[in-house]
Parts: structure tokens; sequence; C-alpha cells
């Protein structure tokens, strides 16, 4: 995996926090000003017409009480989860926050509470006590296409409903606890990689498809003066922030299964790498001794292609059939190895644990 040498979560925290709230509140008013996303017309590009149907659903979340800030205050984005006040947003936006408020596209403001957060993943879920909540529509399964028009809505520096615009430039990514500052507890994995632009303050608001379906949750991203990189950025893909809120809402906290491995894109180098056989599936680059894949007797260089009932044609797909098993079940996994195929039962493990 390459490695990056700085990383920001895409919150905005601590001093720079001071100048948003003189700005954006005019004085103590309590409201935030932003265009209505209804005043894009028919008709209009592409970006426009997409930024119209996911702009009212995408909120600006400030907090006070925040942890590892000077002021102890941050802004980050939400995106509106369901009409009964639930709210998604990344969990380092709302870590250790003693007070939430949300300020929705039309200009109101609604004090809020966080309904639990995962730290393993970044998501957490608040609730505000508002109902008829205009929700996002997020994208069922992957099958994203690396160059895909992508539509990035949020508050960058407190600018609520700010739109950017470019494509998915990645899928698959993953990036160290390391570059991150600590801020949750293991690698973020399986990230989307996109081009448009997030700032600080876009974490937790939408990375949307042509159609206006949310892909992805905006998490982080590379800051071109510290690493040289441009047009960085990270989200988390739907699919995992809708189990991991079900779960938050359902129980209050979230589990995620773990196999013990790293693992790779097939492609016709790797597949030389490693002598494995067939076009495409999930290659298992390291196994991590005495975890659940080792224990099932997985081996470096196999290769999965299904899981359970679901073809595996990436590394992608494997992450993303995980989110349907929970730590404890057992999975059974097909697997090519030195030309054959096998099967193992796989006893998944709790991530984090």
């Amino acid at each position: 995996m390459r490695r990056f040498t700085s990383l920001v979560l895409a919150a905005v925290l601590g001093g720079a926090l001071v100048i948003g709230y003189g700005t954006l509140f005019g004085g103590g008013s309590g409201t935030i000003e932003s265009k209505s996303a209804s005043a894009a017309p028919a008709g209009e590009e592409l970006v426009a017409r997409v930024a119209a149907e996911v702009e009212p659903s995408v909120v600006q979340v400030n907090v006070s009480g925040a942890e590892g800030t000077a002021s102890g205050q941050g802004i980050g984005s939400g995106i509106i989860y369901r009409e009964d006040g639930y709210i998604v947003t990344n969990n380092h936006v709302v870590e250790g926050a003693e007070e939430v408020s949300v300020a929705f596209a039309d200009g109101t403001t609604e004090g809020g509470e966080v309904v639990g957060t995962d730290p393993a993943t970044d998501v957490a879920v608040i609730r505000v006590d508002r109902d008829g909540l205009p929700t996002a529509s997020f994208r069922e399964g992957r099958n994203l296409t690396v160059g895909q028009i992508a539509v990035a809505v949020g508050s960058p520096s407190g600018f609520q409903s700010t739109v950017t615009s470019g494509v998915v430039s990645g899928v698959g990514r993953e990036v160290p606890a390391t570059l991150t500052g600590g801020r949750q507890e293991s690698a973020l994995v399986d990230l989307i990689q996109t081009d448009a632009a997030i700032s600080p303050g876009s974490s937790g608001g939408a990375l949307a498809d042509r159609s206006g379906e949310v892909i992805g949750m905006n998490v982080a991203y590379l800051p071109p003066g510290q690493t040289g990189a441009e047009s960085i950025a990270f989200a988390i893909p739907a699919d995992t922030v809708t189990s991991v809120a079900d779960q938050i809402m359902e129980t209050g906290e979230a589990t995620q299964p773990y196999l013990g491995v790293t693992l790779s894109d097939l492609n016709p180098e790797t597949a030389r790498r490693f002598d494995a056989g067939p076009e495409s599936g999930a290659l298992v680059a390291e196994v991590e001794p005495g975890g659940p894949a080792d224990n099932a007797g997985l081996k470096n260089g196999d290769v999965v292609t299904v899981l359970g009932s679901e073809k595996v044609k990436n590394s992608g797909d494997l992450l993303s059939v995980l989110r349907h098993y929970r730590p404890g079940d057992t999975v059974e996994a097909t697997v090519v190895r030195d030309g054959g195929e096998r099967t193992f039962d796989l006893e998944l493990g709790e991530r984090g644990a």
C-alpha cells in the first residue's frame, strides 16, 4: 500500500472556528443563511441537477466540547438518513462533543444529540427532534466505475451547502490510523478516492453520483501544502455508512467483522507475482498469524472468488459482503490456490477486539 506523509480528517476544529462562527451566525442569530437547493432550474448542467437533488439532505453540524481542539468547538457536515430526525456524520466530527446543533439547508437550526459512534469506521449517528426531513437516497451496492462523476456537498470552513465536483479516482483505498492523527482506533479501509475538492468542514458530507444518489460520506483529504498532492480526498462507501448507522440506531453501537488478512485487487502484475490463476478476485497478500483466516487455513497468495453466496471480483467486493455478517458468524469462502478451487469455513472475528 502506498504510504502518505500526511492526511487531514476534514472537519474544522479549534481556533479556525472562531472566525467561522462570527461570520456565519451574524451576531448570534442562531441561523445560517444558505442558497435554497430548489434554485437550480431544470435543464441546468449535470452537476447543478445533482446538487439540487442532494443539497436539501446535507446539513452543517456544529459542536462544542470537541476532543483534540484548542477551543473545544468544531464544524462538520452530515447527511439526513431518516425523515424522523436521524443524521449520519463522522465520528471525528462529534467525538467528545458536549453540545451538538444542526443547521439545515433551509436556514433553520435544531439542537441534536449523539445516538452512537463507531470509531473503527469513523461513522456516527446524531438525532434532532424534527419530523418530515428531506432524506438522502443512498446507493445500494458498489459497482462504482473509476472515472465516473462525483459531486461533493458539505460545509467546508463553515460555508454551508458548498458544491464541488470531480470523479471517482479509485476504490478500495486504505489510510492507516497513524496518518489521521490517531482520531480513530484503526486504519480507515475500503475508501472511495475522489478528486472532488474536500476541505476542513466537509467531513460527514455527501459524495453523490450523476443520479443524485449518495455513494459515500466524505471523511478526509491530503492537504496539498503539506504533501504536494493535489485533489486527493476520501469518502466512506454508502453501504458501510448505512450498515453501521442501522446497527447504531438499533443497539447504540456497531461491531465490525474481520478476516485477519491484507487484501489486494487482482491484476496481471499481482497475478504473476503470486502465481494466481483467476483474472478477478480478492488477493490475500498477507495472513495475520492467529487471525480468523489463518485459523481457517488461508495462505498468502490465495484468491477469494466467492464469500457466502456472493461473487467477489475485487477486495472492495469482499469487504462489502462482510458487512452482511457479524462477528462470530461462520461464512464459507471459495478460494483459488495452485490453479484449483478450495472451500474454507471462516469464523469471523471482531475488528478491534
